[in-house]
């Protein structure tokens, strides 16, 4: 029953946001950071709905890490298709997010993740994708933060894969704190049973922004070892909370 919840809602939601999307595109064009800000409240508020028919409960940790003056990096782990539901219904900062090239391919979704300055990554074309890196470099430049999950895929296993370095270099070259987020038992909404959706408990916490031009030289040379060893504390401390 969840599930056909959360799919006549999102089909709801595409229906009938569909000409508030026509009317942000013209928005857009005299206020694009205002196009940015009323389609993040419009997501948010649908994840919201979404998240509630899903029966997922919320603990959100480290919201006051964030700084509200600048754009950051949130770097996190990634566990499921419910994380990026979960970081958006809880961060404080307009946001887009990096996605696998596959992702802008589903059409209305990729409309509305284009108006959130949300880009996708080409994993197989390294041209490709470092052109996307390099407009996220923009966006933070604009003041826009960005998200990116560096296992590079959804993992279900305790350990964390290895982070690709490479995800780290919008910190690196615009200078912008980073903030670690880890995500628990998200995988409980959906991946660990599919086809279902089930009722969980999710645990995101925000930790505390790193800033790369503080760090050893040995830390910054390995910076995306450095931000999973962080995250991977955060997820032991918070076993507890699921």
């Amino acid at each position: 029953m969840r599930v056909v919840l959360v799919i006549l809602s999102l089909v709801l939601f595409f229906l009938l946001s569909f000409p508030l999307y026509l009317v942000l595109i013209l928005i857009g064009k005299k206020n694009p950071r205002a196009k940015v800000r009323i389609s993040q409240a419009v997501v948010s508020r649908a994840f919201d709905v979404i998240l509630w028919f899903a029966g997922t409960r919320r603990t959100v940790l480290g919201l006051e890490n964030i700084p509200k003056d600048t754009a950051v990096l949130y770097v996190s782990n990634h566990r499921s298709y419910a994380d990026i539901p979960v970081i958006y219904t809880s961060v404080p900062t307009l946001t887009g997010f990096i996605a696998k090239k596959e992702i802008g391919k589903v059409p209305f979704l990729n409309l509305w993740m284009k108006n959130l300055n949300c880009l996708f990554l080409d994993r197989d074309d390294l041209k490709a994708g470092l052109k996307t890196i390099l407009q996220g470099i923009e966006y933070i430049k604009q003041g826009y933060s960005m998200v990116i999950s560096p296992e590079g895929t959804r993992n279900h296993a305790r350990e964390l894969l290895p982070f690709k370095e490479g995800s780290m270099k919008m910190a690196e070259k615009t200078g912008c704190p980073i903030i670690p987020v880890a995500i628990s038992n998200s995988d409980a909404v959906f991946e660990l049973h599919m086809p279902w959706v089930k009722k969980a408990h999710v645990v995101i916490e925000y930790g505390k922004p790193v800033y790369p031009n503080e760090l050893s030289r040995e830390d910054r040379k390995f910076l995306g070892s450095y931000v999973r060893s962080i995250i991977a504390s955060m997820l032991e401390k918070n076993e507890p909370l699921v």
